[in-house]
């Protein structure tokens, strides 16, 4: 079996690849640079390009789609491009390659609305009203994809919550920028419990999900490693690994969503590169609750998660060279 594994250069998609190998599958990888990968064929391009696209696919047996373009700001057109057209032509593509499964990797932000989710399980996809355009984007991609299930290629969607690990560059790396440069408040005290997912677990439950797919096709799972914590904790302990200061400040929850829409608003108006210091979405996910009942998906994929919050904070802080 020939599996194919989009965005294996970036810290999930990579883990995912690895862990197929590890098993001794032949894995191919597409992605705009080389994934840095023993053992895999890399194939260069991107999602935007769909004659690349189907040069991935042709002759490949299952298709795990990692990549995406994950930002909390930048062109809604580029969002729209890669993250819903560029599902749609791989789609295609597999569909016409003959390829037996297609694993989609969502987020749970594409059901996410503002407010809290207190051990709720994996509720329908909503892109009218999911939150800023890298949610809006990942939702009609969803969509699009549960939509085309059929006994030919099934096809499954696996939302990884907020997945982190040594390496990450989306949450762990920005969140030790800001507590080195001060700008890293507690919004409502950091009192909001939070599931997050370690990223080996994250892989191991889309592998899963590939194996299984028989049982989950059709239909979306959140993944958690199922331990939430207040999100100030998370805060601290990713710093403590990081050897950065864990934040003090703490800014009212409704204050901090009012800065967000204020800052993003000035931002795009402003065309400044990179992201802005602080979103509505980033406040939302700052200071509202947000875990999830993992009973299902564990059932439905025959997985625990292997490594413990615990046991990650430890493997970050030895990333960083020191001890959580």
């Amino acid at each position: 079996m020939t599996l194919l594994v989009t965005g294996a250069s970036g810290m999930l998609g990579g883990a995912v690849a690895r862990l197929l190998r590890s098993r001794g599958e032949s894995v191919r990888t597409f992605q705009r640079r080389a994934s840095g990968i023993t053992g895999v064929e890399d194939v260069a391009g991107s999602l935007g390009d769909p004659q690349a696209v189907k040069r991935a696919v042709e002759g490949v047996d299952s298709v795990i789609h990692c990549a995406a373009k994950v930002s909390f700001s930048g062109d809604p057109a580029e969002f729209e491009r890669v993250n819903v057209a560029g599902t749609h032509d791989l789609l295609e593509a597999a569909h016409f390659a003959g390829a037996g499964r297609f694993v989609y990797v969502s987020s749970p932000s594409v059901a996410h609305l503002g407010h809290s989710i207190i051990g709720a399980g994996a509720e329908p996809a909503d892109p009218t009203r999911a939150r800023g355009d890298y949610a809006r984007t990942k939702a009609k991609a969803e969509q699009l994809v549960l939509a085309n299930d059929d006994d030919a290629m099934p096809v499954t969607a696996i939302r990884p919550h907020i997945v982190w690990g040594p390496g990450d560059t989306q949450l762990v790396e920005r969140v030790l920028s800001r507590a080195r440069a001060g700008r890293l408040p507690l919004l409502g005290g950091g009192t909001a419990l939070v599931d997050t997912t370690y990223v080996d677990n994250a892989a191991s439950a889309i592998v899963a999900a590939h194996d299984h797919i028989e049982r989950v096709h059709g239909r979306p799972l959140v993944v958690t490693n199922g331990e939430p914590r207040p999100i100030g904790e998370l805060l601290a302990r990713i710093c403590a690994a990081g050897g950065a200061p864990a934040p003090r400040m703490s800014v009212p929850a409704w204050l901090g969503r009012a800065a967000g829409t204020a800052v993003e608003t000035l931002w795009r108006g402003s065309n400044a590169d990179g992201e802005p210091p602080m979103t509505r979405f980033l406040a939302e996910q700052l200071s509202t609750a947000h875990w999830f009942d993992q009973r299902q998906t564990r059932e439905l994929l025959d997985w625990t998660p292997a490594v413990s919050l615990d046991e990650g904070f430890a493997r970050l802080a030895a990333h960083y060279g020191g001890r959580a």
